[in-house]
C-alpha cells in the first residue's frame, strides 16, 4: 500500500468514535449483546444502562461488562440495535415496458 494511502486511511481511522449510550438513547435504540462463545443474545434498555454506566459510556465496550445468561461466558460483544428496514421482497430490476 502506498505511503499516500496509509496515512490517508490513518487520517479517517483518527476522526472515527465509538458511539455513546446517550446518542443511542436519544434515538430510543436500545444495545444489541450476543455472546461469540454460544451465540445466544438478547436486548438490554440504553436508558438502564445509562442509569448504570453513565451517558458517556461507549457501546462497544458495554460487551466487556457482560456476562452471557445461557453459557457464563464473559466474551461478549455490543451494538446499537438500529431497526430494520424490513423484509426485502424484490431483487431484480423492474422490467421497463
Amino acid at each position: 500500500m502506498g505511503q499516500h494511502k496509509r496515512r490517508y486511511i490513518e487520517a479517517q481511522d483518527a476522526q472515527r468514535r465509538a458511539t455513546l449510550l446517550a446518542e443511542i438513547q436519544a434515538h430510543n435504540v436500545d444495545v444489541f449483546c450476543w455472546c461469540n462463545r454460544c451465540g445466544h443474545n438478547a436486548t438490554i434498555s440504553s436508558s438502564r444502562l445509562a442509569a448504570e454506566l453513565g451517558p458517556t459510556f461507549p457501546v462497544p465496550d458495554i460487551g466487556s461488562r457482560m456476562r452471557c445468561s445461557g453459557c457464563g461466558s464473559k466474551d461478549v460483544a455490543a451494538r446499537p440495535d438500529w431497526p430494520s428496514l424490513g423484509q426485502v421482497t424484490r431483487h431484480d430490476s423492474p422490467v421497463s415496458k
